[in-house]
This record gives structure tokens, C-alpha cells and sequence, in this order.
């Protein structure tokens, strides 16, 4: 992971002041209890299936789908930043795409049911222009009855 005081002059003065949102309210929702939901996870890893085509960012679409029942061999991690270690995930991809975690979680009772897509943008493209994606995916999310969404920032 890089740190700020390793940075150049120039690469911290493009992260210091990096345009970020912001929200007049934040909606806050009461959950159910953890055992009664369906949960998805979103990453922002670059993440994609061995057929989907690498994020390079022309893709309006902004994320990829990644099924439930994905073979460990057939994801893919197209994150281009130079700044960004990429090791953890080829030793266990769970390091930014829990999903065994949460199949052992539904297995347990933990929670109720791991939802059978999840989703994964790419974390070097610029958030602000992500909003027609993202409420597209909120869409997805409900069509598949997801309750919760473990999101992983990259």
C-alpha cells in the first residue's frame, strides 16, 4: 500500500485535492436482523470474469457482474494503477472479493442467503462520473431482492 509521505509533491497534490461528493443528507435505514438478508458484495478491485472484456475505461457501463458461483480461475483483476498491490488477491482473492467468507457466513446462519451476482467497478476511474452506473446497479440489486451490500473499496 502506498503512503502519502512516499508520494511525490505532484501525486500528493493530485490526492489532497481530488474532487469528492458530496450529499446534502445521507439516508440511514434500520436493517433487519443480519441472519434475515440477502447480501451482495461491490468492489471497486477492477475485478471482471475471463470473458468480459478489461476495464479500460470506455466502458460506460462502469462495473462488471460477477456471478456467485464464479471458478476462482476465471476472475480477473484488470486495476491499473501502478501505486496499487496486486499480490494479496493472487494468493487469495478473497482479499478484495469476500466471497467465501460470505457463502461460510450464509452456511453458518450467520446471514440468510449470499446473492447470486455481485458487482465490480474499477477504482482508478474518477467516482464522479459513476452516477448513471451506480443507479443502475441499484436497480439490479432490487430486481435480485439484495438487502444489504458488503462493499469493498480497493
Amino acid at each position: 500500500m502506498v503512503r502519502m509521505e512516499t508520494m511525490s509533491a505532484g501525486e500528493r497534490r493530485f490526492h489532497e485535492n481530488y474532487a469528492c461528493p458530496s450529499f446534502s443528507h445521507t439516508p440511514f435505514v434500520i436493517p433487519d436482523r443480519l441472519n434475515r438478508l440477502r447480501v451482495a458484495i461491490v468492489s471497486t478491485a477492477g475485478l471482471h470474469t475471463v470473458q468480459d472484456d478489461p476495464f479500460d475505461g470506455s466502458n460506460p457501463e462502469k462495473y462488471r457482474v460477477i456471478p456467485k458461483e464464479i471458478p476462482v480461475q476465471d476472475l480477473v483483476m484488470s486495476h491499473v494503477s501502478v501505486n496499487y498491490d496486486r499480490s494479496g488477491f493472487y494468493q487469495d482473492f478473497n482479499v478484495v472479493f469476500p466471497l467465501d467468507r460470505l457463502k461460510e457466513l450464509q452456511d453458518e446462519g450467520f446471514i440468510a442467503s449470499v446473492a447470486s451476482r455481485h458487482y465490480s467497478f474499477m477504482g482508478a476511474e474518477n467516482p464522479m462520473t459513476w452516477r448513471p452506473a451506480v443507479e443502475k446497479l441499484a436497480d439490479q440489486l432490487r430486481q435480485d431482492h439484495v438487502d444489504a451490500v458488503l462493499l469493498v473499496p480497493v
